[in-house]
């Protein structure tokens, strides 16, 4: 039987439940439980495709193409597996399902309500992710908080599958918030309290209890929250501020959660450890040297934008025993002095015309004075417009997103985009093979001609450019394998000058770091040496 572990969240949002969901998946398949995950969004999108990123965090692309949740980056990250847009359960994908339904005539002589036939299409959802992966455990992550209005169609779908299939099969994690009032200086667990209540009342009582807080919790505290939310003293898990979010699992490992989850679920385990996790821990917590990087883009205000990034980064640095500190750059503010002390420049992902004269800028003044860069889609496409303007003196240079009479267009919408009535899933998406030339920079680092990365566009290098660009002494190392679509540019008689159109900071790992942020990285050390 497929067992089901619900991680639902109270009192506010932005508690961690993905890391929560994540960790304690790391820590099931450590001890050998084959684990997936799902993310459910309680907001009426179908996906979080057309959500900027201030709305909902980094926008995190699926090897199918599926445009999700920043949270299952995190299940990516933290499981080492891929998973799919069957992964991520919107309210949009739900109720979408029930109307095709009603309408094919599914449900004749019936009235259609969000009981039983929502409730019902989102437990068959659930339990295809599992039967489809093989899982023995499906962790799922309920979004929102307990009591939000939209959740609610949720919360009563995974209650009836706790009724359905019995508290061994169907296991609830509620997280909470452990304030301390200042003044008093003491833990308070009322909030805590109100939050399991409102649990209670639809029907739902928890099993474990993640208390989040700036410190650990005090027994006094642990036991008192037992006490008043009905669950044992060790169901009542600690989770403090921790300087790395991979010291989670390691958190609640010590408290006992794993032997007591697989005790309530009646999981046989078998001898597998963290051993290398641990030491991908090791080298990130310390680190022999430091470094600083400039992100140079459109939404650092919330740097949940970038979340994949700054992962990539730590994961590249831990292998090179270094810590590569961002400094974040607001594009439209930027002034070559915001570049000054930092060993490399990453411009990331956008979309629209905002800060893009900045970020060009940024870029100009890197390939201008060997500084190195990593541009990754957006980024990409800037730097082309950058080499085309300064370079070969085409002044006009510029993408038709920006400027629809851009002269030259170097960059320019691919012509399958053109004529779309719908914005939603239509990019070009997902994982698609790049052939890489022998003896090019991109080459050595991948150390194959064939790779495969996730991508996320409607723009490309303008086919009739190519040729002049590549004369002008921009190289093309990577591109699609019918040689259409420019995929990595670089130039060779820089430090380190690369950028691709794809999002390597996708199928970045822990314990397997991309080899272009190890790239950039290793330059950025000799760019260090060399200051």
């Amino acid at each position: 039987m497929i067992k089901y572990l619900f991680v639902t969240g109270g009192v506010l949002s932005g508690l961690g439940k993905g890391i929560t969901s994540a960790s304690i998946g790391l820590l099931l398949q450590s001890r050998g439980i084959k684990i997936t995950a799902i993310k459910i969004d309680p907001y009426l999108n179908c996906d979080a495709g057309t959500m900027n990123p201030y709305q909902h965090g980094e926008v995190f692309v699926l090897a199918d193409g599926g445009e999700v949740d920043m949270d299952l980056g995190s299940y990516e990250r933290f499981l080492n597996i891929d998973l799919t847009s069957e992964h991520n359960i919107t309210t949009g994908k739900v109720y979408q399902r029930v109307i095709e339904k009603e309408r094919q005539g599914r449900y004749l002589g019936q009235t259609v309500q969000i009981i039983p036939h929502a409730t019902d299409e989102i437990q068959s959802m659930i339990k295809r992710v599992g039967e489809a992966s093989g899982a023995e455990v499906v962790i799922i992550e309920l979004g929102g908080t307990v009591g939000d209005i939209e959740s609610m169609p949720f919360l009563e779908a995974a209650r009836q599958m706790r009724q359905e299939l019995g508290p061994e099969a169907c296991v609830f994690v509620h997280t909470t918030l452990v304030p301390v009032v200042q003044v008093v200086g003491e833990q308070k667990t009322k909030p805590t309290q109100h939050s399991v209540r409102e649990l209670r009342a639809i029907g739902i009582q928890p099993d474990v209890i993640v208390g989040r807080s700036h410190q650990p919790l005090q027994e006094a505290t642990r036991r008192k929250i037992a006490l008043f939310c009905d669950v044992p003293p060790e169901a009542v898990i600690s989770a403090p501020d921790a300087e790395l979010i991979y010291q989670v699992p390691s958190i609640f490992q010590e408290q006992g959660l794993t032997d007591y989850l697989l005790q309530r679920l009646q999981l046989h385990p078998g001898s597998r450890d963290l051993t290398e996790w641990k030491a991908y821990l090791t080298a990130a917590l310390h680190p022999s040297r430091q470094l600083q990087v400039a992100l140079v883009g459109k939404y650092t205000a919330l740097n949940d934008s970038y979340v994949s990034y700054a992962e990539a980064l730590a994961h590249a640095g831990a292998a090179l025993g270094l810590r590569a500190e961002i400094r974040w750059i607001e594009a439209e503010d930027f002034s070559e002095d915001d570049l000054s002390g930092v060993q490399g420049l990453i411009v990331p992902v956008g979309f629209g015309r905002r800060g893009s004269e900045g970020m060009i800028r940024a870029i100009h003044y890197a390939r201008t004075h060997a500084l190195p860069f990593l541009g990754i889609c957006y980024g990409f496409q800037l730097a082309v417009i950058e080499f085309a303007r300064y370079q070969l003196g085409m002044k006009g240079a510029n993408s038709t997103e920006f400027e629809a009479e851009a002269s030259p267009p170097v960059i320019d919408l691919m012509p399958e985009q053109a004529g779309l009535s719908r914005l939603g899933a239509t990019m070009r998406l997902g994982a698609q093979p790049v052939r890489i030339a022998r003896g090019t920079e991109a080459y050595r680092l991948y150390g194959q001609t064939e790779i495969e990365e996730r991508h996320r566009h409607r723009y490309e290098v303008n086919p009739k450019y190519i040729k002049q660009l590549e004369a002008g002494g921009l190289h093309f190392s990577g591109k699609s394998l019918d040689g259409r679509r420019m995929e990595i540019a670089e130039i060779p008689d820089h430090p380190f000058f690369i950028a691709s159109q794809f999002h390597p900071e996708f199928l970045s790992r822990p314990t397997h770091p991309r080899p272009l942020f190890l790239g950039f990285l290793r330059a950025c050390l000799g760019c260090d040496a060399a200051a």
